[in-house]
């Protein structure tokens, strides 16, 4: 994946922290932890007040990170077929 947006330096993966999974900056606090959070209701602040590690720019770049995702045309072929 291309990293046109600099914020999306803010999610690191590693194979030794969250087996794995992005993650923001190298805590243990995953994109997928943020993506459900924020799905469920839970807002930006109150995740923040849990996390106090957590920063404005890391929602930012959960979402690049995301919006970038979206354009690999592999994951959007396989979307599109349903698997």
């Amino acid at each position: 994946m291309t990293q046109s947006n600099p914020l999306i330096s803010r999610i690191t993966v590693n194979p030794k922290v969250m087996l794995g999974k992005p993650t923001i900056r190298g805590m243990r606090i995953t994109v997928e932890q943020i993506l459900k959070s924020l799905s469920a209701g839970i807002s930006q602040q109150d995740l923040i007040d849990e996390y106090p590690e957590l920063e404005a720019k890391d929602f930012q770049a959960v979402f690049a990170y995301v919006a970038a995702l979206g354009q690999l045309p592999l994951l959007n072929h396989r979307f599109r077929r349903g698997l």
